[in-house]
């Protein structure tokens, strides 16, 4: 893979969407095998496919659509669990995109 350059992550898509859904798809995995299937699923679908992923001063960061837990439905779940997990989510794809794209964190 060509090294990371930060000016190409603004049209992301273009220039490294295959690294996008690995690194997305590596989180979900890791997600999906330490946390209740269902929850991942569903924070997955209907949360992190409206998340938008950024480079800026060296670190990854994924920003959430507004109001993010009011759109899970379908699981039962109290707010602390979903609020928790769904940051631990971003955590791990966070990482996993320094991973991908080789860029450690400052």
């Amino acid at each position: 893979m060509a090294e990371f350059d930060p000016e190409k992550f603004e049209d992301k898509y273009v220039h490294y969407f295959p690294q996008l859904q690995r690194a997305y798809k590596n989180a979900f995995t890791t997600m999906n095998d330490a946390y209740d299937s269902e929850l991942i699923h569903a924070i997955d679908q209907q949360i992190l496919n409206e998340s938008e992923p950024f480079y800026a001063d060296g670190e990854f960061r994924v920003d959430l659509p507004e109001n993010p837990t009011d759109r899970i439905s379908g699981v039962l779940v109290d707010d602390e669990k979903l609020e928790a997990t769904l940051s631990r989510y971003v955590e791990e794809i966070e990482s996993e995109l320094h991973r991908v794209f080789g860029v450690e964190r400052p």
